[in-house]
């Protein structure tokens, strides 16, 4: 294998063109060569003058970097159980909450079969660095992910790639002899001595027994009654810090402008996105998270009668509009009791206020020259990308005093590293609570509930990961430490 780090590509070369200059340059022909691919792909954006794509690409013979990822892979028949719907009625429960502010509490953006994750912009950057990451974008592109995101340095999905993906996942499982159940709710299980002996679930009101020695529980962040049942079963269940904010809403051209200078427009640029971040002398962080080039600012509430903002693109991220959460870190120190799920009630509580201010699901939203002047927004002067509607108003109401504060504090700093990140026009959504788990289950080494055999707690809800990757990532780290026991046992 040959590996040709940093080789330049202009905006206007196409592949075929650096792939003859990259031969040239290492005096090869192309019978000399089995394949030609990226490694990883990101632009250059640093000299608004001189703009261009920086490329790791990679040249190989037969390659062989397939593993086994899934219990189903390794000859186990799995099953898997979802408390939302399958995807295709989930797409419909969510189009009836935007159309008539219906609500299905089990069924919506966090619920359902690929998680959170299914309507978000799908985001696969990791900072981990392990061959799984590898693993993971080829079973991505087997199925009908683009094959692109195998070397982009900022790979995403978009929801609707993520739609059919998650679709044709599910029936790989399925064929590979495991099962899925939807709309089944784990709600109890039995451990005598600390030993799992069975899980109980409920469908259409009808619980069923489910004897088993080990579950994986690759819970969602926003689990709530879950986690509450999971601390009455006496799990060990610790506070864990999160975030909260607002979504910001600005013109996509207005970013692509600040991030491509003259270029802004040229075609082989994709629309542009950001990152942000900054220490406030009070010792606050306050960051952007999630931007969403191209996207919407959505209503992602789960609960009947809180209100939650969340951001998502299309794979094409051809909106108009660019969004981003701007964050600022809540520690335990800010909850209201030491209790593990205290963190989770804070969330709550603003959530609830968030949904009494407008009255509906609809977000509160202010300009943020207003929420800089401390005024109320009455009329908005250009239209919004947010699908269930939106209440003009004050988003300080809809958060902590510590949160608008940092804010306030932030939005300035930002502008000296982002032109026109506070324009006065820009958007501010509330609220924003649910970028990560406010709870952690506690493992040990094996990865195990502490206390508890049989029981592997993984993913962003039980507090171990972050985004798509590093939660598939996890899971399958768990998966294998299963694996890893059983073939204990056999020795």
């Amino acid at each position: 294998m040959i590996e040709l780090l940093n080789v330049r590509m202009t905006l206007d070369e196409t592949e075929e063109i650096v792939k003859q200059r990259v031969y040239k340059r290492l005096r090869l022909l192309d019978n000399d060569v089995v394949s030609f691919q990226y490694a990883k792909k990101s632009i250059d954006a640093r000299d608004k003058n001189d703009i261009y794509f920086n490329c790791n690409i990679v040249g190989a013979g037969p390659a062989g970097l397939f593993a086994a990822l899934t219990l189903a892979k390794m000859g186990a028949k799995p099953l898997l159980i979802e408390r939302g719907s399958a995807v295709e009625k989930r797409e419909l429960d969510i189009a009836n909450f935007y159309k008539n502010g219906i609500l299905n509490p089990d069924s919506n953006i966090h619920f359902g079969e690929g998680g959170a994750g299914t309507y978000s912009d799908g985001k696969l950057m990791s900072g981990k660095n392990t061959d799984l990451v590898h693993v993971l974008m080829n079973e991505f592109v087997e199925v009908g992910a683009p094959a692109e995101i195998k070397y982009q340095a900022k790979p995403h999905l978009g929801t609707d790639n993520l739609l059919h993906i998650v679709k044709n996942l599910r029936e790989k499982i399925i064929a590979l002899g495991g099962e899925v159940r939807f709309e089944t709710k784990f709600v109890g299980f039995t451990a005598p001595s600390g030993k799992l002996q069975s899980i109980t679930v409920e469908h259409l009101g009808k619980k069923e027994i489910i004897p088993c020695d080990n579950v994986l529980l690759a819970l969602g962040h926003s689990a709530r009654d879950t986690f509450e049942m999971l601390y009455e079963k006496k799990l060990t269940i610790e506070q864990k810090p999160f975030s909260m904010g607002v979504r910001i809403e600005h013109i996509q051209e207005d970013v692509n402008k600040t991030q491509y200078g003259k270029y802004y427009a040229h075609p082989a640029l994709k629309a542009a996105d950001y990152k942000l971040a900054v220490h406030l002398p009070t010792g606050r962080g306050v960051y952007t998270f999630c931007m969403c080039p191209g996207g919407s600012v959505i209503s992602s509430s789960s609960e009947l009668g809180g209100c939650v903002t969340n951001g998502m693109s299309r794979f094409a991220r051809d909106s108009k509009f660019a969004n981003s959460a701007v964050l600022v870190n809540v520690d335990p120190s800010d909850f209201p009791s030491t209790h593990p799920l205290a963190g989770m009630e804070l969330q709550r509580v603003y959530e609830r206020k968030t949904y009494e201010v407008s009255k509906s699901y609809a977000a509160v939203v202010q300009t943020v020259g207003d929420f800089m002047a401390d005024v109320p927004t009455k009329k908005l002067v250009r239209e919004t990308a947010n699908q269930v509607g939106i209440f003009p108003d004050e988003v300080k109401k809809c958060l902590p005093d510590f949160v608008v504060k940092s804010l306030r504090a932030a939005l300035p700093e930002f502008e000296k590293h982002f032109k026109g990140f506070t324009d006065k026009d820009a958007l501010l959504y509330a609220v924003e609570t649910r970028s990560s788990s406010p709870v952690r289950l506690v493992r040990g080494d094996d990865l195990q509930a502490v206390g508890f055999q049989g029981i592997y707690p993984c993913g962003e809800g039980s507090g171990y990961s972050g985004g798509i990757t590093t939660s598939a990532i996890d899971g399958i780290t768990a998966a294998q430490a299963l694996l890893a026991k059983y073939r204990s046992s056999i020795k």
